[in-house]
């Protein structure tokens, strides 16, 4: 049978009587494997025993097929179920995964295959979604909106909230990898612990200082109207896998923060006494930066530019227009504008 990627956690978690093998694939390996080990430790809670443990690789069932059979029929020598994992797998173990399901071996093992980026129609997967004894079962990186919702019952689960822009940054810092954001959120935890709310601060101390370094890079690019430069940056981000609307949501910001100087600035304030006060504190690296854009932009600039951004982000979450495609045109748009007053 085939399993529906929303419905992946709860199958993993609690699985069928009767499933005789599933298959985990896609192009979020750090997600295949957890998932792997959560349906597998429903049969065995130590998956390091080697007595209710076997494991294969593609290699090894490939050499010798009916391997397959002998270790799902296999006894464990102190009791209970076992669980074969088979790791690597690819289409070539199609025909012997078919031979399996038709005439499944005496025994109760669960047979838990580990896939790559498998398409749809691939021999692997069908195998495996024709069985009635089978399982496949999809695992696609994690959207924003994914990330975001793991993070929050992570962390509440630790008896942590977490402030709306430490979300965003921490949501964009971790990228598409399940596994790593897994271990990215246990240290946020750790670091958090004893507090009541996670602060932007406590995600740039422990996640956010390489990626809010990058964004910032952005933000400093389209505030100086550095379009060959925002270009590159932006670039550097989709290969990272960034959110487009967290970087949108991080953009306005840093506008927002311009505002709020030169409203300091209006009031009295010299410049650099209005930059000093701000919270969290601008980089010593990006004070020069900081302290021409407050000088550059005007009032009325600033707004346009904070409406243009709002505007950009509403259209990345209601159309299916690529949304990088559409944060970097808002973006490079923003750069001109100050091209256009110098």
């Amino acid at each position: 049978m085939n399993v529906k990627s929303a419905d992946a956690d709860r199958y993993v978690a609690r699985p069928p009587a009767g499933l005789v093998a599933a298959l985990i694939y896609g192009p979020d390996q750090g997600l295949v494997r957890e998932r792997a080990e959560k349906l597998a430790m429903t049969v065995v809670p130590d998956l390091k025993d080697p007595f209710r443990v076997s494991e294969l690789d593609d290699a090894a069932l490939s050499g010798d097929p009916a391997r397959l059979a002998d270790e799902a029929s296999a006894l464990s020598m102190m009791g209970g179920r076992r669980v074969v994992r088979v790791r690597s797998a690819n289409n070539g173990l199609a025909k012997i995964f078919e031979a399996f399901f038709a005439s499944p071996p005496p025994g109760d093992a669960l047979v838990v295959v580990e896939g790559g980026d498998l398409a749809k129609g691939s021999a692997l997967r069908e195998a495996f979604e024709d069985a009635d004894n089978a399982a496949a079962i999809p695992c696609y990186a994690d959207s924003e909106a994914g990330l975001s919702e793991i993070l929050r019952s992570a962390l509440k689960a630790e008896g942590l909230a977490i402030s709306p822009d430490a979300l965003d940054l921490a949501a964009a810092s971790m990228g598409a990898d399940r596994g790593v954001s897994r271990r990215e959120i246990e240290k946020l935890a750790l670091y958090a612990h004893g507090k009541e709310r996670v602060t932007i601060e406590d995600v740039r101390a422990v996640i956010g200082d390489e990626a809010e370094a990058r964004v910032d890079e952005v933000c400093d690019a389209a505030g100086e109207g550095d379009m060959p430069k925002l270009d590159r940056a932006l670039e550097r981000l989709w290969v990272e896998d960034f959110s487009p609307i967290a970087v949108l949501r991080m953009t306005m910001s840093h506008f927002q923060r311009i505002a709020l100087a030169k409203a300091q600035v209006a009031r009295g304030e010299s410049i650099d006494t209005a930059i000093k006060r701000m919270r969290p504190p601008v980089h010593f690296q990006r004070m020069s930066s900081f302290r021409a854009q407050v000088q550059r932009w005007n009032e009325a600039a600033l707004g346009e530019a904070l409406d243009l951004l709002l505007e950009t982000e509403a259209l990345c979450k209601t159309t299916g227009i690529p949304a990088e495609a559409v944060c970097g045109r808002a973006l490079l748009n923003v750069a001109a504008r100050v091209r256009a007053r110098t």
